[in-house]
Order: structure tokens, then C-alpha cells, then sequence
């Protein structure tokens, strides 16, 4: 079975989130961004992946048609670990981390459904896991910085079932708003996007500490900085969570060495797909890391998180989920979770193919 075709569809989907505006990586979004990677074999099976493009699609859709389509190109579609190492070996000379291991990570995502495919198994039972037919979700609120707002979604979310909820706010005000929506039943977690030189970092996670919060996600940056973070953990007595920034297994190597983190963040979008996931998840339990996956998707990203949870043995993790209304989405029901969690797909590979109709309406390319 040999990769016959790598092709690409950028889908923009309108959403509200109860704000006047989401600005993230120097963009203001009106829609949420989905870079689609189908590869088709010469057998006829079709895999879908997804590859991080906030704010990078044209980038990363010319990283993976110029760089990456032309070397697998009629390898084999089931040799997908040597693949993915052949493939980060290759493209070394131009990076690594970040636009290239995006797009690398689509392609190994789509891969790995094929395989589901081609097994008739869901990618969890194909890799070794069986039980788990749903996952806990957690609410992860957009930037408002309003504390009106921050509480009104709090509570909302709540209502919802959820009961767990991360902001993405950096000042005092909106942090303690949401404690105070939520009461003491309902986890916080904080996620601020990288802000803090090590010393702001210091002041101002002793700042939000008497909010008990579940965890601070991402204080410092760089991010990569995992010595810092580990001085800020070990200081402050707050749990850190991280890793949505770092692409292969061997940055989370580095981060767990460090002693950085409570809680680990792969994203499979941006890590290097299933198979790096993966690794990242053997060094996490070895490390005695929570593994806690960075998963604000609404494409096959999405799916791929809950099948890699879905397949492990213990029971700890959630999903992240935007507490955002999407215009429409790529497979339906899947995307909300009932009672707090979100069910895991039982078809083959991700479990569901996007949506059609939903494709040719908001498809980017047209």
C-alpha cells in the first residue's frame, strides 16, 4: 500500500465566543482555522490529518507540498514511525521544530488513520487500548480581559457540565472574577501564553496563588526556558503545566529532566503527530508527569487526541475543548461534550471522516 497522493484543504469556520474579539499571535480571529491533510493510497484509502496553522496556513501548506508531498510520494503508507524519522532526518537541515514538524505532523495523523483504516479498528484499538468509550472534558475560555465577561462565561461553562475550566487571561482581576463565578467546587487553570520574564513570572504567580489553581500553564517566556519554569514551580509551590510549544520528544525529554512541570501538553498538531505523541507519552509516565494534551481543535486533531488518550491505560488526562459556538462543524456531535466528557469515536482509524458539505461550505481554497 503506497502514499499515492498528499493534498491540503484550508477550512475557515465562523465562531462567537461571547467577546468582542480573540487575538492570538499578533492576529485578531474571526474563524477558526483548520489546515486538513489528505493522503490517499494506491489502494484507494483516504486518511485525513490536521497541521497547527494559527495565523502560518500559507506557510506551513507550502512546507507540506514543497518539502515533504515530494519525498513520500510512493513510500509505504504503513511504515509510518520509519516515515516520521526519515522524514525529521531529511528536513533537519530547514528545522525541526515548529513549521516543518507542523506539517509533518498532519501527514503522520493521516497515516495512522489510514493504518485504522486498512485494520478496520479504531485507532485506540489498533493501538492496544479498548475501554475507555468517553473522555472528561474541560472548558478552555478564549482572552476577554474583562472580568464581567470572564465570570459570565465561568458560569456559563458550568452550566454546561463542565468542571474544570482554563482562562487565558494575565492580570489578577479577571483570575479572581472566575474563582468567584465558580466557587471552590470548580478547578481553575490559567494559561498565559508565554508573558513573563522569570522574576514577572515569580510576582505574579504568588499574585494568583490564593486562587488555588489547578495549574499555571506556559508563565515564561521563552517557553523553552524549562530551568526557569522548574525554579518558579519549585519557589511558588503552584503547578505548572507546558508543552504545547515544544515540537518532538526530545524538548519534553529536556522539560521532564528539568523537573519543570506537573502537567504535560503535547499537541499532536504541533509535536509530530501520533507517532511522536506517543513517545512523548512513555517519557511522561516514566517521568511521573501527568499527561495532559493540548487539543483546542475542531479537525481531525481532534479526533486523534481523543483515540491517543483512549488508548492508555491509566485514566488521568482531559480534553481540552474552545468554549467557543462554531458555525458548524466538521463531525457534528462529536465536537460537544455531554455530562463533561466527550464521547470517543468507534469507527475506523479517527473514527469519522470530515463532513462533506461542511467542507465545500467553509473550504478556504475556493
Amino acid at each position: 500500500m503506497k502514499i499515492a497522493s498528499v493534498d491540503s484543504i484550508s477550512v475557515k469556520i465562523p465562531f462567537t465566543f461571547g467577546g468582542a474579539g480573540a487575538g492570538y499571535g499578533g492576529r485578531l480571529w474571526t474563524t477558526n482555522n483548520i489546515l486538513l491533510v489528505r493522503v490517499e493510497t494506491d489502494t484507494g484509502i483516504v486518511g485525513w490529518g490536521e497541521a497547527f496553522c494559527y495565523g502560518c496556513t500559507d506557510a506551513v501548506k507550502a512546507a507540506l507540498h514543497s518539502m515533504i508531498a515530494p519525498i513520500v510520494i510512493g513510500r509505504d503508507a504503513g511504515d509510518i514511525v520509519r516515515l516520521s524519522r526519515d522524514l525529521q532526518q531529511t528536513l533537519h537541515l530547514f528545522g525541526r521544530y515548529g513549521l516543518t514538524i507542523f506539517a509533518l505532523s498532519g501527514l503522520d495523523i493521516a497515516l495512522w488513520d489510514i493504518a485504522g483504516k486498512a485494520a478496520n479498528l479504531p485507532l485506540h484499538r489498533l493501538l492496544g487500548g479498548a475501554g475507555r468509550t468517553s473522555l472528561p472534558a474541560y472548558a478552555s475560555l478564549l482572552k476577554y480581559r474583562d472580568p464581567e465577561k470572564v465570570a459570565a462565561r465561568t458560569k456559563l461553562a458550568i452550566e454546561q457540565g463542565y468542571r474544570h475550566i482554563k482562562l487565558h487571561e494575565t492580570e489578577e482581576p479577571e483570575v479572581r472574577a472566575a474563582r468567584e463565578a465558580a466557587g471552590h467546587d470548580v478547578a481553575i487553570m490559567v494559561d498565559t501564553n508565554c508573558p513573563w520574564t522569570p522574576e514577572q513570572a515569580r510576582h505574579m504567580t504568588l499574585k494568583l496563588r490564593p486562587y488555588d489553581l489547578y495549574w499555571l500553564e506556559e508563565p515564561i517566556f521563552p517557553p523553552e526556558d524549562f530551568q526557569a519554569i522548574a525554579r518558579l514551580r519549585a519557589g511558588t509551590g503552584v503547578a505548572m503545566a507546558a508543552g504545547e510549544n515544544n515540537c518532538t520528544a526530545y524538548q519534553f525529554r529536556d522539560m521532564f529532566a528539568a523537573g519543570a512541570v506537573d502537567y504535560a501538553q503535547p499537541s499532536v498538531t504541533k509535536v509530530g503527530g501520533i507517532t511522536e505523541f506517543q513517545k512523548v507519552a512513555t517519557l511522561a509516565d516514566a517521568a511521573g508527569v501527568q499527561l495532559m494534551p493540548h487539543s483546542p481543535y475542531f479537525g481531525p486533531g481532534f479526533l486523534a487526541t481523543l483515540q491517543l488518550m483512549a488508548a492508555r491505560g491509566e485514566p488521568g488526562g482531559m480534553i481540552e475543548r474552545y468554549h467557543m459556538d462554531l458555525e458548524a462543524s466538521l463531525y457534528g456531535e462529536l465536537i460537544d461534550p455531554v455530562n463533561g466528557s466527550f464521547a470517543v469515536p468507534d469507527g475506523p482509524g479517527l473514527g469519522r471522516d470530515p463532513d462533506p458539505d461542511v467542507l465545500k461550505t467553509y473550504s478556504a481554497e475556493a
